[in-house]
């Protein structure tokens, strides 16, 4: 019992040696610096950004400066890199978003095209076959495969539906 009286005693005449950092509401002038990253190339390389919106495994969310810092699991959906000058959108088939202190971003994704590039009648097409591979006879890792790549294609119909 002593010692967690001396243990208290301490830890209250101890200096505070943790600084919190203070969480305010991004202005119009803020930017974050964005990189966006594929195995085999850049997209984005610490570019000044606005504001990114990211299709995170728990939601959609937006991400502006003085974001929190965490790192969020993306599913196959849409990220759009919102520029002071208009904004791009990108399919990307899933991956991590990183946010940094001090206003950095780093997208790590498997693969990303932008969404203009893709056609609805061959996503519909590509999409009929993954079902059919997926509920076939075929082996198990097959099914699996397919239905995973049924999954990102419902995800490309839904996101160029918008």
């Amino acid at each position: 019992m002593a010692s967690l009286r001396l243990l208290g005693s301490a830890a209250r005449r101890a200096p505070s040696a943790v600084t919190l950092a203070r969480r305010g509401y991004a202005e119009v002038s803020d930017k974050i610096k964005l990189s966006l990253v594929l195995p085999h190339q850049p997209i984005y390389t610490s570019t000044d950004v606005v504001q990114v919106n990211l299709c995170a495994a728990t939601g959609d969310m937006g991400i502006l400066a003085n974001h929190v810092p965490s790192i969020e699991p993306l599913r196959p959906g849409v990220v759009e890199v919102i520029e002071s000058g208009g904004s791009k959108k990108w399919f990307v088939s899933g991956g991590f978003a990183t946010v940094h202190p001090g206003n950095k971003l780093t997208v790590n994704v498997v693969e990303a095209a932008p969404l203009e590039d893709f056609s609805q009648e061959a996503i519909r097409s590509n999409l009929q076959e993954a079902l059919r591979v997926a509920s076939g006879n075929g082996s198990e890792e097959d099914k699996v495969e397919a239905r995973i790549e049924a999954d990102v294609y419902e995800a490309l119909q839904h996101a160029l539906a918008k």
